[in-house]
């Protein structure tokens, strides 16, 4: 017979890789795998460390499960042409590691890069999911700022080499400042370290060459977003908007256009940037707790 464990352990973090078509997929998980299970899906150049502090602040209540993807955090980086770096195959490997982590049903939060993982997920699966939690997640024309210009760029010409060096420059250290800065009130709140470790895994030998063609390949989620928004139509998913308004590249119209869809989606346009966890975690936390606990 096995002996239960203490609810400290039962809910405390855990860290493991699951093997995935001989990918090595690392998944931060903590909380009591019975409760509701919230699966958290990262941004660009991030990994499953920027939802940190914000699983430790729901795993008393809920199961919490993220992932890294392909090529990034801890997850294997197979050099260019070695893995078809798409939007469609790093959904096929989410897909496939919640079937083998048994998660029949969950709400997603998407960040960034996490909208198209999630929202393909949802139109793949609507049956599996509970809710949907965006923060700075797109999927709407009107949330693309201006700071898109040099990748649309490259979406028209993907030879084009003043194109792609642009775009390379927002591989760069000063970049990656700017994003985590911008918006941001109070810079004293926000830990400087997770900038600096979305960047180091970022400046690994090959990483910037697939995070090239990812970027070309984000088109595709563009091209997608009327299939997505059929799905909101068609399925009215509980959705939850927390928004840093002042993010650089998703403007508050991209939020506030959930509404178009799920009229009775809630939306939460906050002071911050596109990292708003760093800043707001806490409001962040609050507004989810309540969502979550509405969709039991």
């Amino acid at each position: 017979m096995k002996t239960p464990q203490p609810e400290s352990d039962a809910k405390a973090f855990r860290y493991r890789t699951v093997d995935i078509d001989g990918l090595s997929i690392f998944v931060r998980e903590a909380g009591d795998p019975s409760a509701p299970t919230l699966l958290l899906l990262h941004g660009f150049p991030s990994s499953s460390f920027m939802y940190r502090e914000l699983m430790d602040a729901l795993k008393d209540e809920f199961h919490v499960v993220a992932p890294d993807y392909p090529g990034f955090g801890h997850s294997s980086a197979p050099r260019r042409g070695e893995w078809p770096y798409t939007f469609e195959a790093i959904t096929d490997v989410v897909d496939a590691l919640t079937t083998r982590l048994g998660l029949e049903r969950y709400a997603l939060y998407v960040q960034d890069y996490g909208a198209p993982v999630g929202f393909r997920l949802a139109a793949r699966h609507p049956e599996r999911i509970t809710g949907i939690v965006t923060q700075n997640g797109n999927a709407y024309e009107q949330g693309l700022t201006p700071l898109w210009a040099p990748i649309r760029a490259l979406w028209a010409n993907r030879n084009d080499a003043a194109a792609e060096a642009a775009v390379r420059g927002i591989f760069t250290r000063e970049f990656r400042k700017m994003e985590h800065s911008t918006g941001i009130r109070d810079s004293s709140r926000v830990n400087p370290d997770a900038a600096l470790l979305d960047q180091l895994l970022l400046e690994r030998p090959g990483v910037a060459d697939v995070q090239l063609d990812l970027f070309y390949d984000y088109r595709t989620n563009v091209a997608a977003y009327p299939v997505w928004q059929a799905y909101l139509r068609q399925h009215q998913p509980p959705l939850l908007a927390a928004w840093g308004k002042n993010d650089a590249g998703f403007a508050p119209e991209g939020a506030l256009a959930f509404k178009q869809d799920v009229p009775g989606a809630e939306v939460h346009l906050l002071d911050s940037g596109h990292f708003a966890l760093e800043d707001h975690g806490d409001v962040i936390a609050s507004h989810v707790r309540g969502f979550l606990r509405r969709l039991s």
